[in-house]
């Protein structure tokens, strides 16, 4: 043992003895303590000790550069995110593959797409985990790619290929993503949320284990376990939403003339907006017309129910 590590641990046992034997707020006396606090000693003292030695060997090792940052959360954090800029042509796709982790996309100033990748893990190497860019004659898409295992290997690949496994792998990647306007965005994820925010473009966000929420100007496509909100939209181009366990949610003009199809198995449907229906009623769907009738409007979802408002 060192004798940073001794001056640690002989602090430690002092003050979590002080700890340990001090009166309780509620008024118990010394001799309870004592009797439940002989372990409490050791295992305070060695927490104690860690804390306070790493403090100690930090003042002996200020030059040192570390691999990871501890977060509050005790998390661990790669010291540098992934960042990528590039371009695409107008209508083309910028595409966002995650896995484990929240992909967040807002509209970009100019028409530089930017995207920013923050990698973070408890126990799993986040260096092992890598961000690769495919640019194809569609556009561009960027996954987050783990290691492979099995022997079946991992790929990035375009629209519905590529394969990933993050067998015993707790890394999150994060995206960032900032989207010109009128550069489709297409964000897929299985374990996290996708969140739109006041795009200019067409949006197709996929999440199996998350929730999905937009605001843009184009069509919108969200496909979820959980729960899908579209707040911002031209509902002209229609609007496809479908969920497992969740509610979806539309905040649709009080004038807004469409179509509408809604199907849920538990749950129901809320209309606070005029709204006609077409044919039977159903206690598991649901055909009518908001207004005038006009774009169609596909919601569906299992365990959740659809509100309009």
């Amino acid at each position: 043992m060192t004798g940073v590590n001794r001056i640690a641990m002989v602090a430690g046992i002092v003050v979590a003895g002080l700890l340990t034997f001090a009166p309780a707020r509620d008024g118990s006396t010394m001799t309870s303590r004592f009797l439940s606090g002989s372990q409490a000693v050791v295992q305070g003292a060695r927490r104690v000790a860690v804390g306070m030695t790493g403090v100690v060997a930090g003042l002996f090792n200020q030059g040192a550069t570390p691999v990871y940052a501890q977060d509050q959360d005790g998390s661990a954090q790669q010291a540098a995110d992934f960042v990528w800029h590039g371009s695409v042509r107008m209508g083309q796709i910028l595409e966002i593959k995650g896995v484990n982790g929240d992909i967040i996309a807002e509209r970009a100033p100019g028409e530089e797409i930017e995207v920013r990748a923050e990698k973070r893990a408890r126990q799993s190497d986040v260096n092992e985990v890598h961000i690769e860019v495919v640019e194809h004659a569609d556009g561009v898409m960027l996954c987050a790619v783990y290691p492979s295992s099995r022997g079946r290997e991992n790929t990035c690949e375009p629209g519905s290929g590529g394969r990933t496994n993050i067998r015993n792998n707790d890394v999150r990647v994060t995206f960032y993503v900032s989207v010109p306007e009128n550069v489709a965005f297409t964000g897929s994820t299985v374990n996290g949320d996708v969140g739109v925010h006041d795009l200019g473009s067409d949006v197709d966000a996929k999440s199996v284990n998350g929730d999905i929420q937009i605001s843009t100007t184009g069509l919108a496509e969200a496909n979820t376990v959980n729960d899908a909100t579209m707040e911002r939209y031209n509902i002209e181009a229609g609007l496809s939403f479908s969920t497992v366990n969740g509610s979806i949610s539309l905040d649709l003009p009080d004038d807004v003339n469409a179509d509408l199809d809604a199907a849920w198995v538990n749950g129901r449907l809320d209309a606070d907006l005029p709204f006609e229906l077409i044919g039977r009623v159903s206690c598991r769907s649901a055909k009518g017309v908001l207004g005038d009738g006009g774009p169609e409007l596909n919601l569906k979802t299992v365990n959740g129910s659809i509100h309009i408002f």
